[in-house]
C-alpha cells in the first residue's frame, strides 16, 4: 500500500483538470467519498485524455498520501520530464 505519492503532484479539482488538459498528468487520484459534482468533471477530462485513474477510499486518506493535513477530493502526479 502506498504511504505517500511519489513525484511532483497537484492537489485539488481545478488544478488537476488544468494539469490533465495541459498534458502533464501521469496518474489521477480520486477520493471515493468526495462529492460527485467535484470529481465527475475530473474523471471525464481524465478519460478524454486517456490518463490513468486510481480511486482512493477517502478524502482523508488521499490528503495523507499527498502529505497534507486536510482531505483532498482529487490529485494527480505530474509526468517526469
Amino acid at each position: 500500500m502506498l504511504t505517500k505519492l511519489q513525484g511532483k503532484k497537484v492537489v485539488g479539482a481545478k488544478q488537476t483538470i488544468k494539469t490533465i488538459k495541459s498534458g502533464q498528468a501521469a496518474i489521477v487520484y480520486i477520493a471515493e467519498d468526495a462529492e460527485a459534482k467535484v470529481t465527475a468533471p475530473v474523471i471525464e477530462v481524465a478519460k478524454q485524455h486517456n490518463v490513468e485513474i486510481v480511486f482512493v477510499e477517502t478524502m482523508k486518506k488521499l490528503g495523507a498520501l499527498c502529505g497534507i493535513d486536510v482531505g483532498a477530493a482529487t490529485a494527480c502526479i505530474l509526468k517526469e520530464l
